[in-house]
């Protein structure tokens, strides 16, 4: 389940400091004259980037099993309803205070509508509770650009907030340039209780486990 805050942002998906790190410099200006450059941690240097049209998704994954069924299954949740900027500093460190990836808990969907409806009536309360937020504070594990056509992993802490609970996350991020683009995947894994979230007891449904796992696929663009 998932301002899924599934990760990218951050995603988001937190995920604002990939930005910085997975999308190539700014090419410095070719006129004869150029004007001053912006003092590093003013508001001028800062890079902007928004959560792209396409390529952004998020995802729940929790096992489940079904009366007379031998074998667990994992319960996807789905939306494509994602929104949001990512802002830091030239040198990566994040703008927490306008950095924030949103997602639309009410879209979320699995393969059962009548799974759905449960989910948002009584696990989210998306009536009450209508978006899943995450605002990247922090990352960890690199420091450096990354190369074109290379992929890097590394550790982003964000604060997310599910169900009118805000709790401190730590997401394990795959990020890669793609043109003027940053794109990967972020992860994460929490109880229904770090929440206050009803774990699903339905008739037809043996148990469910008490992991929530959160993915976010992201991609960000430069802010225009």
């Amino acid at each position: 389940m998932l301002k899924l805050a599934l990760p990218a942002r951050p995603l988001p998906l937190p995920l604002a400091a990939l930005a910085a790190l997975a999308l190539p410099a700014p090419r410095p200006s070719t006129a004869p004259t150029a004007a001053p450059a912006a003092p590093a941690g003013s508001a001028q240097s800062r890079l902007r980037y928004v959560v792209a049209p396409t390529g952004n998704e998020a995802r729940y994954r929790v096992r489940e099993r079904l009366v007379g069924r031998d074998l667990d299954n994992d319960v996807v949740g789905v939306t494509k309803d994602v929104s949001g900027r990512l802002v830091v500093e030239a040198n990566g460190r994040v703008i927490a205070d306008s950095s924030r990836i949103v997602v639309q808990a009410a879209t979320l969907a699995t393969d059962q509508t009548r799974r759905d409806n449960y989910v948002r009536r009584r696990t989210l309360e998306t009536e009450k509770y209508p978006t899943i937020e995450l605002v990247p504070t922090t990352f960890a594990g690199i420091s450096a650009p990354i190369p074109a056509g290379a992929s890097r992993t590394f550790a982003l802490t964000g604060n997310l907030t599910i169900h009118g609970v805000t709790r401190p996350t730590t997401w394990q991020v795959t990020a890669r340039a793609d043109g003027a683009a940053a794109a990967g995947t972020a992860k994460t894994s929490f109880t229904f209780r770090d929440f206050t979230l009803d774990q699903p007891r339905v008739p037809i449904v043996l148990s469910v486990a008490d992991t929530l796992r959160l993915e976010y696929d992201f991609r960000f663009t430069p802010a225009r």
